[in-house]
């Protein structure tokens, strides 16, 4: 009779390991990842633009145009821009009596701080919204690509819409 070996062992309890987590799951005891979405819900994120060079004379980004959404550097799909804010960067100046006031700065006159606001349509699950496979949160880095720009932000804000789901048709229903 042979020997049994680490080897063997190790191979045996991996099987016996495998065939748990099998029954176990197919018991519905394990939670697997399609049944974690609890609903599909229209989501609003803002992405924050800051330092962006910009010479021409107005913004590149429009509201009601889409732009190309890249997350974690994975390409994801366009996106409607539903609002733009965009003012120059900022300095303070000091003047009379010690108040200070915000003033565009004259030593960068092309700089931009925008916030861009897209809208998609989420799954939500017990973690928060999830878009083209990522959880978007705030602080997750994200690049708006159009036509003539490509600009590197981060998601300052998230809304989840909780009352409607929308079917795989596009059709919203009433939740209650």
């Amino acid at each position: 009779m042979k020997k049994i070996g680490l080897a063997d062992i190790i191979i045996v309890l991996g099987v016996i390991i495998a065939l748990l987590v099998g029954v176990y799951t197919a018991k519905h005891m394990r939670q697997t990842a399609d049944k974690q979405i609890e609903a599909t819900s229209p989501i609003t994120f803002q992405v924050f633009l800051r330092g962006v060079t910009v010479t021409g004379k107005e913004f590149p980004i429009k509201v009601g145009e889409k732009s190309f959404i890249t997350i974690r550097n994975v390409p994801y799909t366009e996106l409607k821009v539903v609002d733009v804010t965009s003012q120059p960067r900022k300095t303070f100046s000091p003047s009379a009596k010690d108040v200070k006031s915000l003033v565009p700065d004259p030593a960068q006159p092309a700089l931009y701080d925008a916030v861009v606001t897209v809208e998609d349509v989420a799954k939500i699950t017990k973690d928060g919204a999830v878009v083209g496979g990522n959880k978007i949160k705030m602080g997750l880095p994200i690049v708006l690509e159009g036509e003539t720009y490509k600009f590197n932000g981060t998601i300052s804000d998230v809304r989840v819409s909780h009352d409607t789901d929308v079917k795989d048709d596009g059709e919203n229903v009433n939740v209650g």
